[in-house]
């Protein structure tokens, strides 16, 4: 007997691994799965706007990342003693126009580039829901805890979404016939529209995937994390305290689900033995003067380098330089 929903994953449809470069944009659920794929060593660009929530936020920062664009003092609006873009997160907010700007064109720059050379890339869509600025009718990536008094909310129909994105998408198989994208769809329900509201929303982008699934047969997937996590793992121990967001051990089980779709043998490989000199790079000795853990660190100095030299392809230079200046603190001492 059978005590939980099993979802069918896409296992082979699409395989990547270290030697590619990924980049992943949408909803803080892709800053989760790519956090834990950058711990794997995947070679991942992450969020260069930011956390972005809607298909029309993530089809214009696309857009953005293909054209000539520099953002200067014009687009930026102060609020709250920060400067702010509205195309941006407020991870990218500063306390000056200089600081702002520095920061948001230099990861644009980063990601000019990697739209350039990557092999995948991986759209989380959180909601349908915009946010129009009834000043002037722009859509925002982020209210900037603005007023809302200021905004009109605005629904996206499934066929407007495929309308937005599916010359971005055609962009990059113009550019790159090799190419995949991922869809995912955020779990995080939203309980400020309600639950039917809610799923309303999930609903309009889960048709909008499926239909550019059907345009795009041999470009688009889908991986079902919104499934996973209300059908398979329904139960409130796999959410956060505050009863929406999924827990750690959730978003650990979703990353697995996603790691048996779409990585290959050999970056399973790189990841196992990565995470075994991870754990020892995050050991925290009982006494870290003692000579056992000079002989530690110099161990794992060593499987660092032999770790390189079978994965010449990953960068552990930074780790490397890590385990070497702790050797160094302890030779002095």
């Amino acid at each position: 007997m059978d005590f939980r929903t099993e979802i069918d994953l896409p296992v082979g449809e699409f395989l990547i691994n270290q030697r590619q470069k990924l980049m992943l944009m949408g909803s803080c659920f892709a800053e989760e799965v790519g956090k834990r794929l950058s711990r794997d060593k995947f070679d991942c660009l992450i969020n260069p706007f930011g956390v972005l929530y809607n298909p029309y936020s993530i089809a214009a920062a696309l857009s953005c990342l293909r054209s000539d664009k520099i953002f200067t003092e014009e687009d930026l609006f102060s609020y709250g003693g920060q400067w702010h873009s509205w195309m941006h997160h407020s991870s990218f907010s500063g306390e000056s126009v200089e600081q702002t700007l520095e920061g948001i064109n230099k990861q644009l720059q980063v990601a000019k580039r990697r739209l350039l050379e990557m092999n995948a890339l991986i759209l989380t869509l959180g909601n349908n829901r915009c946010y129009r600025l009834k000043e002037n009718g722009q859509i925002v990536g982020n209210c900037h805890k603005v007023p809302e008094r200021n905004f009109d909310v605005v629904s996206l129909q499934p066929s407007e979404i495929v309308d937005l994105l599916s010359p971005r998408i055609d962009e990059l198989i113009g550019q790159n016939e090799e190419i995949r994208i991922i869809f995912t769809v955020s779990p995080i329900r939203y309980l400020k529209y309600g639950l039917h509201g809610s799923a309303l929303g999930k609903s309009a982008l889960l048709l909008a995937i499926d239909a550019l699934q059907n345009k795009y047969p041999e470009h688009v997937l889908y991986f079902p994390a919104y499934e996973i996590l209300l059908d398979d793992l329904r139960d409130y121990r796999f959410y956060a305290e505050d009863m929406v967001h999924p827990s750690e051990m959730a978003v650990d089980y979703i990353y697995d689900c996603f790691h048996k779709s779409f990585c290959d043998k050999e970056s399973i490989q790189v990841a196992k033995a990565w995470r075994e000199i991870e754990k020892a790079l995050n050991h925290k000795p009982f006494n870290p003067y003692s000579k056992e853990y000079k002989c530690f660190l110099e161990r794992t100095k060593v499987k660092i380098e032999q770790f390189q030299q079978s994965y010449p392809f990953v960068s552990v230079q930074k780790e490397l330089e890590i385990c070497t200046t702790r050797l160094s603190k302890l030779e002095r001492y």
